[in-house]
């Protein structure tokens, strides 16, 4: 008895399973799903979206030593001083998703421990 009921639980499981995914495909199919994609990626691509991690916000004096002593440390990554009244802040690098700007994050937290991860 249980076995039977064991078997018609797996069939039944495996024709649900086979239904969804079947259901999936036809909606990644779709031709206008496809150009809305595209078009967002070419809109990301041209329009900067992206993460920086900022080091420090407040002063201009800090902020430009604080990029200047960034620099030292790690040469060839994009340093970018930027003014939002009354504050300076100091940005650096230049990633396209959270993963790479975290990744970059851990290292830079060893001698920068007040650095956070800022959307563009």
């Amino acid at each position: 008895m249980k076995k039977t009921k064991f078997t018609l639980l797996l069939i039944s499981m495996i024709f649900i399973e086979v239904l969804d995914t079947n259901a999936q495909s036809k909606y990644t199919e779709n031709k206008y799903i496809t150009s809305i994609i595209n078009k967002k990626k070419e809109y990301n691509k041209n329009n900067g979206t992206g993460y920086r991690i900022q080091l420090y916000n407040g002063l201009e004096n800090k902020a430009k030593s604080l990029c200047s002593k960034f620099r030292a440390e790690y040469p060839g990554v994009y340093t970018k001083i930027k003014y939002d009244q009354p504050d300076w802040k100091a940005q650096v690098g230049d990633y396209r998703t959270r993963l790479q700007a975290d990744k970059a994050l851990n290292k830079i937290r060893e001698k920068f421990n007040g650095a956070i991860v800022i959307p563009l």
